[in-house]
């Protein structure tokens, strides 16, 4: 059995990951989309194919998606799902494997991300495009979307299932985002059992809404991300204080927007529900919260038909509260009009907008609108890539490039990673505890390499055997 690593490597998104089988099957682990800036920053030595860089990432790949039998998704965030469309275009005729919500969720997220697809590349050929260069092809369509969605076959956690006679699969809750889950597979060859696990996302115990993570059962050789593998999160005394603390800094004295970049699945329905709480506890000021984004509106009716993936302090709010995601004040904004009247906005206000990194969507558009005005926040409450927009001002930029415009970053930027959806290295190491006795080796991916280098001298120190970083494109041999 071989396993080749077609995405994720020494990169935090794109993740995918492929198996093959002694008797030629082959298993697709993720398919998901770069997103970032074209510029990874590596060198060739990095990758096994040099020829296939972060710039074409979305638009090859280091497999015959013809060839690949099944995929199996641990979850629906696009830099794990994002390209599965194009697979299908491409070729790819076979089963994908997840939980109920991903499904959900997918079928949401994959036609909001090929409407995007089909936006840039018009935008493209009528703003950008050269008097003799052929016009540019959407990385997939609409239909490409309802094709894929198609080929889902979707299982409840701890429900095993059989993609090949000889591998044997199993969800578990990741507690990641609604439907997440890590993928163990046990694996039938020469008659020993070889079994594989892939950790996907790590969520955070103790988190609102979702289930903690449950751990996997142990497992020979694992798969496991690095996002925060070099850092613990500062845990906030008081979360629910210290989000009101900034609401009433910005909104009350500064008389400002309090400008939230998130995902629209996951990080927009935790936000509501913070902002939910603090409304019915009376602390919350009667300001409007406009949540400017349809895939959220979207994203929030699977949410609400998913109760299986939610914790018991949600269930207990679900009944207490009319609804935690729909209370006096709240706005769900669907239409492109819609956002825009919000830049005209000049009294105090809280939009929550996606994206998450700020790298697209129309959260970019409030950026553009509201950066450069000393009585705003935009607060970060989730990782973001080094390249992209969020990036930046994490990092502490003082100007900023969008749409062409060189901006000086007035608004105040504040940081609370306490609502980061993935595990730092603690919270992952306590996920990996129980496979320490059986791990023959960790290979790490979804993280860069500076992260990934910390998090292998890690569980190196915490007695893991064997922690290997694999490069794009590189194979290894399992046994």
């Amino acid at each position: 059995m071989k396993i080749k690593f077609c995405g994720a490597a020494r990169e935090v998104t794109g993740s995918c990951h492929l198996i093959t089988l002694e008797d030629g099957f082959k298993i697709l682990l993720d398919c998901g989309l770069y997103q970032g800036g074209d510029d990874d920053g590596r060198s060739e030595e990095d990758s096994k194919e040099p020829e296939h860089t972060l710039a074409n990432f979305n638009e090859k790949w280091l497999f015959n998606p013809r060839e690949v039998d099944v995929l199996i998704l641990s979850h629906a965030h696009i830099d794990h799902s994002g390209r599965i469309p194009k697979l299908v275009a491409n070729g790819f005729s076979g089963k994908i494997y997840a939980t109920h919500a991903t499904r959900d969720l997918c079928s949401i997220m994959l036609l909001d991300s090929a409407k995007i697809q089909e936006s840039d590349a018009e935008y493209h050929n009528k703003k950008h495009r050269n008097f003799n260069e052929p016009e540019k092809d959407p990385l997939y369509t609409s239909s490409d979307v309802y094709n894929a969605i198609g080929r889902f076959s979707s299982f409840n956690y701890e429900q095993h299932f059989f993609p090949h006679p000889h591998v044997e699969v199993e969800f578990r809750d990741a507690g990641h985002i609604l439907g997440s889950a890590s993928v163990h597979l046990r694996i039938r060859e020469n008659d020993q059992d070889i079994r594989l696990a892939f950790t996907g996302d790590i969520g955070r115990p103790n988190r609102p809404i979702l289930m903690d993570p449950k751990p996997m059962q142990p497992a020979d050789y694992i798969i496991c991300e690095s996002t925060y593998g070099d850092r613990e999160h500062v845990s906030a005394p008081n979360e629910l204080e210290s989000f009101l603390q900034i609401v009433l800094h910005t909104c009350i004295e500064k008389k400002g927007k309090l400008i939230i970049p998130a995902f629209s699945v996951g990080r927009t329905q935790e936000v509501v529900y913070i902002l939910s709480q603090l409304h019915y506890a009376g602390k919350l000021p009667k300001i409007p919260i406009y949540v400017d984004s349809p895939l959220a509106v979207n994203a929030t009716q699977v949410f609400i038909s998913h109760p299986e993936c939610m914790d018991e302090e949600i269930h207990r709010y679900l009944i207490e509260a009319e609804d935690p995601w729909g209370f006096n004040g709240l706005t769900y904004v669907r239409s492109t009009e819609g956002s825009k009247a919000l830049n005209s906005i000049e009294k105090p206000c809280i939009i929550i907008s996606a994206s998450g990194m700020m790298n697209a969507g129309r959260i970019v558009h409030h950026v553009h609108n509201n950066i450069e005005d000393q009585r705003n926040t935009f607060l970060l409450v989730g990782y973001c890539s080094p390249h992209t927009l969020g990036g930046a001002l994490r990092a502490g930029a003082k100007s900023v490039h969008v749409f062409g415009d060189n901006l000086q970053v007035l608004a105040d930027v504040a940081i609370m990673d306490s609502f980061s959806a993935h595990g730092d290295r603690v919270e992952m190491y306590d996920f990996l505890a129980n496979q320490k006795d059986t791990a023959q080796k960790i290979f790490l991916v979804h993280g860069t390499i500076d992260r990934q280098e910390s998090w292998r001298d890690y569980l190196l120190e915490k007695g893991f055997k064997s922690v290997e970083i694999p490069s794009l494109g590189q194979e290894f041999e399992l046994s």
